[in-house]
């Protein structure tokens, strides 16, 4: 209803996240201490602006990803339709694995639960996300915060230990998510099954624990790593810095190509800086940064 919207503009901050950590295919998913902010505002007519990294790659129209998000969630709330300014402040480098379009689709579908008045719970905001997404592993902890194991229509939190501290390195090259999933096989045998069912248990135990043993063992996979790896090239060396920096382990962040490291949280400025340098001798750059595990997800303040 019309009296329901605010008055004023609201503001939604949505963190990064990334996919899979390991052994989570399509199921595991983490937010990160990197944002995208989004500002929508009652407009006469439909107004998209964009700042940041990769700003110039925003669609101004309504193909715009947070756009459709909003309508896809207006829609569904049974609402008449209304005109936005959209801008976009974005941090969260896209093509590179840390959940860039998952930060859209969260800001559009929260949006338009704050402009509804909030009657959706945050089971069905992650619902209807995922729908947009195809996969809830970026979306859910995007929305939700945390660490977040989704199995069907359950949403469980994954306690992170204090003392697991992340680094990752993004590099300049871009690799889509659908190019990623073009090189999965089909079918995989019964034995790679049983060893990714094993690992993503230990996993969740490792992770809230802190267990050293457990997270070197926990985050291999056999489900879409060792099929993404040739897509990104000196990974293996990478990792290898990695662990000789002090990480417990080194997977592929989402889809890639962005490399994320599981460290004791006192080593991640060293693991971080191993793992740029390791790129840099192979001739490719890369950004490094620490990060922590944002725990309170998508969030709203109306200005």
């Amino acid at each position: 209803m019309p009296d329901q919207i605010p008055a004023n503009s609201i503001e939604i901050t949505v963190p990064a996240t990334s996919g899979n950590v390991g052994p989570g295919f399509d199921c595991l998913g983490v937010a990160l201490t990197l944002y995208n902010s989004f500002r929508f505002t009652l407009a006469d007519e439909l107004l998209i602006s964009a700042e940041g990294v990769g700003a110039e790659r925003i669609a101004q129209n309504k193909q715009n990803l947070v756009y459709q998000s909003f309508q896809r969630c207006w829609q569904y709330l049974g609402r008449d339709k209304i005109n936005l300014a959209i801008h976009i402040t974005m941090q969260v480098p896209p093509s590179r694995g840390l959940g860039s379009s998952a930060t859209a689709i969260a800001g559009g579908v929260y949006a338009a639960n704050v402009f509804a008045g909030e009657p959706l719970s945050a089971k069905e905001l992650v619902a209807i996300a995922t729908e947009i997404e195809g996969h809830p592993d970026n979306v859910a902890p995007a929305l939700l915060g945390g660490c977040r194991l989704i199995a069907g229509s359950e949403i469980c939190e994954i306690p992170w230990h204090d003392s697991i501290g992340i680094a990752i390195a993004i590099p300049e090259f871009e690799l889509s998510t659908a190019k990623a999933r073009q090189v999965l096989p089909s079918q995989i045998s019964m034995a790679d099954a049983v060893f990714n069912c094993a690992h993503l248990g230990l996993l969740t135990q490792a992770l809230a624990t802190g267990n050293r043993e457990w997270l070197i063992e926990a985050l291999q996979d056999k489900l879409h790593q060792p099929y993404r790896t040739p897509l990104i090239p000196a990974l293996a060396t990478v990792r290898q810095t990695a662990m000789q920096a002090g990480a417990y382990g080194l997977v592929i962040s989402g889809a890639g190509p962005t490399l994320l490291a599981i460290a004791p949280a006192q080593l991640t400025t060293s693991v971080a800086q191993a793992m740029r340098q390791a790129w840099l001798a192979e001739g490719i750059n890369s950004q490094w940064q620490t990060l922590s595990i944002d725990r309170q997800g998508t969030r709203s303040l109306r200005v």
